[in-house]
């Protein structure tokens, strides 16, 4: 099993979170001239073909305007967590992709060099994942199609910890700080769950727009 096409290549985009600290839905917070999920899908988007990106919301969640292409799934269960997010993903993309790389729409910073440089990594193993000492990332990292029944029945067995599946599947683990050759601050992994994630995260935007 080799690294699928390009044209193989999806990903699916969780915003169906409760966004409980940040005290308002993150996926409609403003960051520069979009909101954050825009700008998730957008950068997503310039590693993967526009028609293979999913976003996965709660039922009846408000989402803003996606471009045309983008697929809209939902969460067939609250609060289950991203296998959840990542089954109703892998559902929707059903034989259209190999892989998918899985985000959250609260990282908008994510690098797009970072989304090709997990697809090169995943080698013939099922899922590659980020790990900083004993924490994974399994929202920055990359899933064959194939791994749906895996997340399938553990979601039947309430089994909801990613790391479950990581340890029934060929997973690859990748230190984080390998992957400081396509993003030298991590900037992808840099989830934004409390409003002063959001400021920090808009003085970096600003900064980098004055650069």
């Amino acid at each position: 099993m080799n690294n699928p096409s390009p044209e193989r290549r999806g990903a699916i985009i969780l915003c169906g979170g409760q966004s409980t600290r940040m005290g308002q839905p993150k996926a409609l917070l403003p960051f520069g001239d979009e909101v954050m999920l825009q700008r998730v899908v957008r950068r997503v988007a310039q590693a993967v073909p526009i028609e293979n990106v999913v976003v996965v919301a709660a039922q009846g969640q408000t989402l803003p305007t996606l471009p045309q292409g983008v697929a809209v799934a939902r969460d067939r269960a609250e609060a289950r967590g991203p296998l959840e997010g990542l089954a109703a993903g892998l559902e929707a993309l059903a034989d259209r992709v190999d892989t998918a790389y899985l985000s959250g729409c609260d990282a908008p910073l994510l690098c797009s060099g970072w989304v090709r440089e997990m697809f090169r990594r995943l080698g013939d193993a099922d899922i590659c994942v980020p790990r900083d000492g004993r924490y994974y990332h399994p929202l920055a990292a990359v899933y064959r199609s194939c791994v749906r029944s895996v997340v399938e029945a553990l979601l039947a067995e309430d089994r909801l910890r990613p790391i479950f599946l990581f340890k029934q599947c060929r997973t690859i683990e990748v230190p984080v700080d390998a992957m400081r050759t396509v993003d030298p601050e991590l900037s992808t992994l840099e989830n934004l769950n409390r409003p002063e994630d959001y400021q920090a995260a808009l003085k970096r935007l600003e900064a980098d727009a004055d650069s």
